[in-house]
């Protein structure tokens, strides 16, 4: 196994909450010191290529990866695009998650989705629909996400109590609850995007 490609294969899945220096070297089984040493390879390797678009941050005791400064505009751009236009299945559910469940934790998120999300955050906090919350206070001090105040006004909520509850949703004998929810989600996000 090439060690800086592991440490890179996890920095990807652990998201934009990343990892401490201390559970990477606890998943790789080798000590901190060969470990950052291993970090700032990969750093290098980022910093000399002119061909990938990605760098190592350090933020806190926590490296995660992120996109070059130079490519902000184009992901921008990306982000309002008709390519984006439309929430995918898996950011409708991640949102749906959050607004039922906030503040959370992408982990906490992931446990009830059954799969990893921090594709479907990223959307959702370049869309501004989810925001930081504050941290756990806890070990990794993982980032807790909640609706953003654009979120209430984009679906024209006054209070997160508005959104129809389990019950409510489970009263429609046609249309499952999650059909029911995304359903008025995307009718929403459409209708707003015009």
């Amino acid at each position: 196994m090439n060690e800086i490609a592991a440490i890179e294969a996890l920095l990807f899945v652990s998201g934009d909450e990343g990892l401490s220096l201390e559970e990477m070297a606890s998943l790789l089984d080798t000590s901190t010191q060969f470990t950052y040493q291993l970090l700032m390879q990969l750093q290098q390797r980022y910093i000399e290529s002119k061909t990938n678009g990605l760098m190592l941050l350090e933020v806190g005791n926590h490296y995660q990866l992120a996109t070059k400064k130079e490519y902000a505009d184009l992901i921008k751009k990306y982000a309002v695009s008709p390519l984006s236009t439309n929430l995918s299945q898996a950011a409708l559910e991640t949102l749906a998650i959050i607004a039922y469940k906030q503040p959370l934790t992408r982990m906490e998120i992931d446990e009830i989705r059954g799969v990893q999300t921090s594709g479907a955050l990223q959307k959702l906090l370049l869309r501004g629909l989810i925001e930081d919350k504050g941290r756990v206070n806890g070990p990794g001090r993982a980032i807790l996400y909640g609706t953003s105040a654009y979120f209430m006004d984009y679906f024209g909520l006054k209070d997160i109590k508005e959104l129809p509850t389990i019950d409510e949703l489970e009263q429609s004998p046609d249309e499952s609850e999650s059909d029911l929810f995304f359903e008025k989600f995307n009718q929403q996000f459409q209708l707003n995007e015009e």
